[in-house]
């Protein structure tokens, strides 16, 4: 027994040996092999844990460039550019169709019917209830983006709904919802003023420029081609901003316009040269409206009048370039423009079905401007007058920020076509809209009365306090 227990003892003393030996021939042969391998392992699981978490917190991320390949399913993650806020079973039935057809009755003899983007906007809300008042029949469509504060924008859409216009929550680039509008209602016009606005916000946000004004207007080329029958005419908003850096004065449609000083000009001179190839290849009858610094009541925060009269109401400072002057047009002059172009804007010669032209269709385009450049400083001392209280002015030169110098319209063509003549100053009009602004942000203050007056306040112009029905707010002008 004890030689045998002894002989155990030599055993597990070599096999302990033998272990030690193999686990440091491990330790000095292998260790690095064996690390490479459980780091590599870690390395994959650790990537598949960030991939599973990245797809659950973000999977639009993972999904758009197949959901912007698709023309079926527009994406809904990417809202204020390329969908609707409609899901596809909220429009197309009955129900929704019966509102559509309602709202786009026009309720005179040879009454339009106009489907107008960019309603809730500020030149779309305006020319929407112009053309409702004369008896035209009117469907809007806007995406309420945040650009500027979505409130003022449903402000306008209640101050629609009270007159009768239904107004879509949509985009303008869910070809589904453009294709349903179109099946729905042989719209004889449309009104497309739904755009991304503003030259300086184009150097924060450059793609939503050519998601709106670009992509944006081929969507709706596209299905008045392709998807209405039959054709309607096609009036839209280009801008005064096409111009850039033309240094003869007025401006003239027939001035070169190849010189654009900033990313948003591009966007509309591209436009111009995209409504070119659908009336050339579609018969789309289509006419581009050169808007110059438009204001008035219900107006675009963005706007230097708006923001000035909001910051010397606050007693902020305001910036001002150094001679900088603006052929500042009053909303009611460019109403009667818009709407005199679609009286005059012809028919289309194109056909959905067989995607032929019978014939060249009218292409054309006019500046819609007020013809008396005035200079910024002016506008501001007329502001100071109404509000009764001094601007904290700082004036420095002008940037390279897209903005230029001067604007100044030339007409004529307008004149002639259509009867166009802006006859409202600007003392008239910044009277109307402080008399709006007061009004609308229930501000504490006793308007200047003014010596003589010979405009008339725009229909659109309503004295509501903020928290009525017409006070609660693209790519809208």
């Amino acid at each position: 027994m004890p030689s045998d227990a002894a002989a155990k003892g030599v055993k597990l003393e070599r096999y302990a040996s033998g272990s030690a030996l193999l686990l440091r021939r491990v330790a000095s042969g292998k260790f690095v092999s064996a690390s490479s391998h459980l780091l590599f392992r870690a390395t994959v699981l650790a990537t598949l844990a960030l991939v599973f978490l990245f797809a659950l917190h973000y999977p639009s991320l993972l999904s758009r460039s197949f959901s912007l390949a698709s023309s079926s399913v527009p994406s809904r993650s990417h809202r204020s550019l390329l969908a609707s806020s409609s899901a596809a079973p909220t429009y197309g039935g009955e129900r929704w169709q019966k509102e559509i057809r309602r709202s786009a009755k026009p309720r005179r003899d040879g009454g339009l019917s106009v489907l107008v983007t960019g309603a809730g906007g500020f030149v779309g809300a305006h020319c929407s209830l112009a053309l409702k008042a004369r008896g035209d029949g009117v469907v809007g469509l806007d995406n309420f983006n945040s650009y500027y504060d979505p409130a003022l924008k449903r402000g306008r859409q209640a101050l629609l709904a009270d007159r009768g216009v239904v107004v879509l929550d949509a985009d303008i680039n869910d070809a589904l919802l453009l294709e349903r509008l179109f099946e729905a209602v042989p719209f004889t016009h449309v009104l497309h003023l739904a755009a991304q606005a503003g030259v300086r916000y184009a150097m924060e946000a450059p793609q939503t420029y050519v998601a709106s004004n670009v992509a944006g207007l081929v969507s709706v080329f596209e299905a008045a081609a392709k998807h209405a029958d039959p054709q309607p005419a096609i009036v839209w908003a280009s801008s005064s901003s096409v111009y850039g850096l033309n240094t003869d004065a007025p401006f003239s449609e027939d001035h070169r316009t190849d010189r654009p000083a900033s990313l948003y000009a591009a966007t509309k001179k591209a436009g111009e040269a995209i409504a070119h190839a659908y009336n050339h290849i579609y018969g789309l009858s289509i006419t581009g409206l050169r808007f110059f610094t438009v204001y008035g009541p219900w107006g675009r925060p963005d706007m230097a009048y708006f923001s000035f009269a909001r910051s010397i109401v606050a007693g902020e400072p305001i910036t001002l370039y150094a001679d900088a002057r603006r052929d500042f047009t009053y909303i009611d002059d460019v109403v009667k423009g818009c709407v005199g172009a679609l009286d005059t804007a012809g028919r289309s010669t194109g056909s959905a079905r067989s995607g032929k032209k019978s014939g060249p269709a009218p292409l054309r385009v006019y500046n819609l401007g007020n013809t008396s450049p005035v200079a910024v400083t002016r506008m501001v001392a007329i502001l100071e007058k109404l509000l009764g209280k001094k601007a904290n002015k700082r004036v420095i030169a002008m940037p390279s920020n897209g903005d230029v110098p001067f604007t100044h319209a030339n007409v004529s063509h307008a004149a002639h076509d259509f009867g166009y003549r802006p006859t409202t100053s600007l003392d008239a009009g910044l009277r109307h809209f402080v008399d709006w602004f007061v009004h609308y942000y229930n501000l504490d203050i006793k308007i200047a009365k003014p010596a003589t007056s010979t405009s008339k306040k725009p229909a659109a112009a309503s004295t509501k306090k903020k928290g009525s029905a017409t006070s609660s707010s693209a790519a809208s002008s």
